[in-house]
């Protein structure tokens, strides 16, 4: 049993606790809201260590992105007219990032950034346009952060070889039912994409893209809108900054920003992905992002939308038949669900490849 009161009250020591509260819908870690007497809220997390396995690293990174964002708002005078926050790590009692428990759970808590919203769905080009802005906003701040300061707290996050070879080795073993047709519809989707799994991580090899300070996971709902403004002014959710290829970021973005229906949808036959929402969100992105993008990122555009989109579905997909120990899952065909639309949208992107490259060919 979790006392979540006493470890809650090693981020507050001066504060009497007055609820906790679960928070979020994250697949991975598990998170807690918690108000004190005082009327002040700060996140509580207990950090995944199946997905996490060396969290102290997780703690180094946070520390040195917040840090040098801090020092980036500071220093740019040029853009105070908008807000912008990070979440602020909570020291423990005893002047830690973090505290492990006597079970051994890591466990750490940062501010709450009030007067914000996050949304599992687009919900206007405003909101679209708000997307682009916020990852360029990130990105634009950490793209001087050099990548190798930071640790790799996933090693192997979107790099497709290295989830294809983890599928193979789990389809191999698994126990599920092969015969399930959605389940075959996953294969043989599988299979047919195959070849192309490599594209960005060849690339990188051939020196065409370069490694950067990545946030590695900003779909929509890790975006924070302000409430009165309806601004971006933040992404949460920051376990996986880390050096990574700042496609893995606008691939991910885009394929949760433009699928209509969100993740959850069990409506598999109207999946798809809206090019004018592709539009207005690389419309927010590209303006800021000229001053780090090279003329190879504009290059490899259209193949991380395809790709990320692709090996989410791999990832559902392999997790499922693995028997859902990465993701979380609601019941026994969840991961499968989610998967398939991913497959689907992957699907659809193929179809409107010619007017996805006219789109970015508009705005280089």
């Amino acid at each position: 049993m979790i006392h979540l009161a006493k470890i809650a009250a090693q981020f507050c020591p001066d504060s009497s606790l007055k609820t906790i509260c679960p928070f979020g819908a994250g697949n991975v870690n598990d998170t807690y809201l918690v108000e004190t007497a005082d009327n002040i809220r700060f996140i509580l997390q207990r950090i995944n260590q199946q997905v996490f396995q060396k969290p102290k690293r997780i703690a180094e990174n946070l520390r040195l992105f917040t840090e040098h964002v801090q020092r980036k708002i500071l220093a740019d005078k040029r853009d105070f007219s908008r807000r912008w926050e990070t979440p602020a790590i909570i020291k423990t009692t005893s002047g830690e990032d973090y505290l492990v428990d006597q079970s051994g759970d890591f466990w750490r808590a940062i501010s709450f950034i009030e007067g914000t919203r996050t949304f599992a769905k687009i919900l206007n080009t405003k909101h679209a346009s708000e997307a682009g802005y916020a990852l360029a906003k990130f990105h634009s701040l950490t793209h001087d952060l050099d990548p190798k300061t930071l640790h790799d707290t996933l090693e192997g996050f979107h790099v497709t070889p290295h989830y294809l070879a983890k599928y193979d080795a789990v389809l191999a073993k698994t126990e599920r039912d092969l015969a399930d047709p959605y389940v075959k519809e996953g294969m043989a989707f599988i299979k047919e994409r195959r070849c192309f799994a490599s594209t960005l991580e060849d690339a990188k090899q051939r020196g065409e893209l370069a490694l950067c300070t990545i946030h590695g996971d900003p779909k929509i709902d890790n975006i924070l809108i302000d409430e009165e403004s309806n601004q971006a002014v933040g992404i949460i959710d920051l376990d996986t900054v880390k050096p990574g290829l700042v496609h893995y970021d606008i691939g991910d973005c885009l394929r949760s920003c433009c699928n209509p229906l969100g993740e959850e949808t069990e409506h598999f036959d109207a999946v798809h992905f809206d090019t004018d929402l592709c539009r207005v969100i690389l419309r927010g992105y590209l303006p800021m992002a000229r001053s780090f993008f090279q003329p190879n990122d504009y290059d490899y555009l259209y193949d991380s939308i395809r790709l990320i989109a692709f090996e989410l579905g791999l990832r559902f997909f392999t997790d499922h038949l693995a028997g859902n120990i990465y993701f979380k899952a609601n019941h026994a065909s969840h991961n499968l669900n989610r998967a398939i639309v991913q497959f689907r949208l992957t699907k659809d992107i193929e179809a409107n490849e010619s007017a996805i490259r006219a789109i970015i060919a508009e705005l280089r």
